[in-house]
């Protein structure tokens, strides 16, 4: 007899990324965006990452085409959901799981250049 984690369905609590969802603190760590799984489960429970404009916890499951809000400081990197990472991997492979939007770009080159700006002005 399989032993019942061997027989759950995708998705279903079995091994985490086998199927069609992932949890999002995990796809954050996957995806590069936090240095650590406990990092990026800090960001979300205290309110930083919004899926599809809702606050979420932890453990909530992320699906290919949801979008995911990232507060950062000075602007919000929003992106929507292209792939879900089995494991974490190399940044160019990270990069494939997701697209980040127009919007997004713009607003984060934008605080970019307000930095670089910014420090050329200090002595």
């Amino acid at each position: 007899m399989a032993h019942p984690r061997e027989t759950s369905s995708p998705g279903s609590g079995g091994e985490e990324g086998a199927g069609t969802t992932l949890r999002i603190d995990r796809w954050l760590w996957c995806t590069r965006h936090f240095k650590s799984r406990t990092l990026a489960a800090d960001a979300v429970a205290g309110g930083k990452v919004h899926l599809n404009g809702q606050r979420v916890k932890p453990a909530h499951a992320l699906r290919v085409g949801d979008r995911v809000s990232i507060s950062r400081p000075g602007f919000v990197f929003d992106c929507e959901v292209l792939a879900l990472p089995r494991q974490r991997g190399s940044a160019p492979l990270a990069q494939a799981c997701y697209a980040e939007t127009d919007s997004s770009r713009v607003a984060r080159v934008k605080y970019a250049e307000q930095a670089r700006l910014a420090s050329a002005a200090l002595p």
